[in-house]
């Protein structure tokens, strides 16, 4: 018998060894939130050349330049070794001037807001090896070449200036500057935010003007918040005008340099929004995007430098909204311009004259071009990324300017964005998909790859030492039979026989996508769940992007609605399915996502268990004028898109079962800490049982330090004890 049971403990001894030979190990969260150990490798800080022969890369706190041709190195444009003195900071950025002669460096960055920032400012001048401090009085702003490189303008305590190279002498093209007050050459917080800009100003052609915005924003009303540093909190104070309250008051400029005068443009009282300033190629007209509050009717604009007379050139009106776009292209004969619309229902390319007269569509069909690459003038082609191939890919095309002769040029399926020579003879493609990391190639104009520049394989292999499953992308039919994109990740083991919780994961705002073929790092923290035992899953509800007007607009004046609707057709076809525990599915989302996770588990507290809000709006009327209006319209006009789907909504927050986590950065300037702070209010005064963590100092990306370990432990924490 003793025999017996020692074969049979050494049979089973050897069973266990060769699983465990065979079973891979988990990683942790400190492998993806402390070490990064799995962040891919990309490509940065390159720039074409004039030429367009060659391309130069920032490389540890050097300038090297490239051909684009063999990547040959041709030589070291800029290092500290050539400067004398001890000069050794560290290099963030830079940019040439127009004859390549000398560069701007910037150093030293402090972030303002989501595009802004201060730096200092170096110029160094290639010929003689000079290197000197551009900054005075402290950090600057926007600092930039003028066209014919003699000139850099930049933005100091919300002044405009420019610093004329020859003489040495900085000239102050405006005086009237002051914090919370007047901006002068930068945008105030909400356009930064919502119109996606932080540099408003821009040079004429031939530098002899600088066209700049204005912003009055004395009336706008200020928020505060406490910065935790020392005995006592400081204030952040700034401006931040809410839904439905007063806007600054933004004008437009020309400053001429010889005269030292500047001109207002007169651009009427109707138009609320400046989104874009941009000049064409004549030397004296300025083009002008202005919009109503209502961000239903857009026109462009040109005014005559000189006189300040308007022309209106282009009108687009909607019943819904207009978005904005960087899609304007003036060609450079001058003659003709480029816009894109969605008036055939899909964000599609047009070719005007300069007049404003359309001479025909450029792109054509039931998909949506969401990235225009640019324009050869020799070649008379245009070339952009699409949704053609699929809502869930970005591929590039060519295209002639009159409309013929398209043709794809992505080599795979996936996600991809180029960054093209200045001659458009080569350009740089990074591709991704679901299974693999960013892979940086080189191309010729035809689409032919000429050779790889960065891959991650490296991170690729060390993956497969782990447990690891790919997104399966599937279909889900809402209730009223629309197909909506998915994507579902199973626990590397999975057993159809068995009953798995399900964590699904939600952004849902308009214009986003989360179903996408797209390497997404936030995929190791999904699979981290998968190894818990958890199958993760994320559906794109109407309102997102890439499917055209009518997907994206069904979701004007009743935001919420169908996205939560949709949200819970999904976990309802998920409790259908054999596998999935329809007891145990919970939703987390961010920002619009956190509102949107809110949103279900009150108005669908029988379907979903838990939700985790992370810096969650919850009331619509919190938030910033041009967001919240844009797809909801006036509060008052509106009140109940406002108040019908929003989590602060009392009868709302009675309908809460389930398990609920709230977090929040305290220093939030985006989605304020305000948005939880009156949820809680609610949740309490219901006697709802909630948990709830604030990050002191923290923004909308709560990062920093030990911040994202911390909180996906907490979000690991929460999970597993509560689905």
């Amino acid at each position: 018998m003793r025999k017996l049971l020692l074969l049979v403990s050494v049979v089973l001894l050897v069973l266990v060894s060769s699983q465990a030979q065979n079973t891979k190990p988990n990683y942790g969260i400190e492998d993806i939130w402390q070490r990064y150990s799995f962040y891919p490798r990309a490509v940065y800080g390159i720039r074409s050349m004039n030429d367009g022969e060659h391309y130069t890369t920032l490389e540890n706190n050097r300038i090297k330049q490239y051909k684009y041709k063999d990547g040959k190195l041709v030589k070291e444009v800029f290092s500290f070794k050539q400067v004398e003195g001890d000069k050794n900071f560290t290099i963030d950025d830079y940019s040439f001037n127009k004859d390549e002669t000398k560069i701007l460096l910037v150093s030293e960055t402090e972030s303002i807001y989501r595009h802004s920032f201060r730096a200092n400012f170096y110029l160094f001048d290639i010929k003689t090896k000079s290197l000197r401090n551009l900054s005075k009085d402290g950090k600057q702003q926007l600092m930039g070449f003028s066209p014919d490189g003699s000139k850099i303008a930049f933005v100091r305590k919300n002044n405009l200036y420019y610093i004329d190279l020859k003489s040495n002498k900085e000239i102050a093209v405006t005086n009237d500057g002051e914090k919370n007050n007047i901006i002068n050459g930068a945008p105030d917080w909400v356009y930064e935010e919502e119109f996606s800009f932080s540099k408003a100003y821009q040079w004429s052609p031939d530098s002899k003007n600088i066209a700049f915005m204005r912003f009055d924003e004395s009336k706008v009303k200020e928020y505060s918040m406490p910065i935790y540093n020392g005995l006592y909190p400081e204030n952040y104070t700034f401006k931040y005008p809410k839904a439905g309250e007063v806007n600054s008051k933004v004008s437009v400029h020309i400053y001429n340099l010889e005269a030292q005068t500047t001109k207002t443009l007169d651009l009427g009282d109707k138009y609320e929004y400046i989104p874009r300033i941009e000049w064409t190629k004549d030397a004296n007209t300025l083009s002008v995007q202005r919009l109503n509050r209502l961000q239903n009717h857009l026109e462009i604009v040109f005014a005559d430098a000189a006189t300040g007379n308007i022309q209106v050139i282009y009108s687009d009106k909607n019943d819904t909204y207009i978005e904005i776009y960087d899609n304007l292209t003036f060609t450079d004969d001058g003659k003709y311009f480029i816009f894109s619309n969605e008036k055939s229902g899909y964000n599609h390319l047009y070719l005007y004259d300069i007049n404003g007269s359309l001479v025909n569509q450029i792109t054509k069909g039931n998909w949506e071009v969401t990235n225009f690459k640019g324009y050869n003038p020799k070649t008379k082609k245009l070339y952009y990324i699409s949704t053609e191939n699929s809502p869930t890919e970005r591929m590039l095309y060519e295209i002639k300017v009159d409309g013929s002769g398209k043709k794809q040029l992505s080599l795979q399926e996936g996600v991809n964005n180029v960054e093209f020579s200045k001659s458009f003879k080569y350009y740089i493609n990074t591709w991704s998909d679901v299974n693999h990391p960013y892979v940086v190639s080189l191309h010729n104009e035809s689409g032919k790859q000429i050779r790889e520049l960065k891959n991650n394989d490296k991170m690729l292999n060390l993956l497969k030492k782990y447990q690891w499953s790919a997104k399966e992308f599937l279909t889900v039919k809402n209730s009223d039979g629309i197909d909506l994109n998915a994507w579902m990740i199973k626990p590397a083991n999975f057993d159809k026989s068995k009953k798995y919780p399900v964590y699904m994961v939600v952004y849902g705002g308009p214009g986003q996508q989360t179903v996408m073929n797209q390497w997404d790092y936030n995929a190791m923290w999904y699979n981290f769940l998968a190894q818990q035992g958890y199958i993760v899953f994320s559906v794109d509800n109407r309102g997102t992007d890439g499917r055209g007007y009518k997907f994206r607009r069904t979701t004007y004046g009743q935001m919420g609605k169908l996205e939560s609707q949709d949200q819970a057709d999904a976990a309802k076809y998920l409790q259908s399915l054999a596998y999935i525990n329809p007891d145990r599915i919970g939703i987390q989302g961010w920002s619009y996502g956190g509102y949107m996770s809110t949103l279900c588990l009150e108005k669908y507290p029988n379907i979903f268990k838990m939700a985790i809000a992370v810096a969650p709006v919850t009331n619509w009327r919190y938030y910033d004028s041009v967001y919240s209006e844009r797809y909801l319209g006036l509060p008052k006009d509106n009140p109940l898109g406002y108040d019908a789907n929003s989590p602060t909504n009392p009868d709302l927050v009675k309908q809460l079962k389930g398990n609920f986590l709230l977090v929040h950065g305290s220093a939030d300037d985006n989605v304020h800490l305000q948005n939880s702070m009156e949820l809680s209010k609610l949740l309490i005064e219901a006697n709802f049982d909630y948990n709830q963590f604030i990050y002191p100092n923290k923004n909308h990306g709560i990062y920093g330090g030990n911040t994202r370990l911390h909180l996906f432990n907490k979000l690991t924490k929460f999970t597993l004890e509560n689905l």
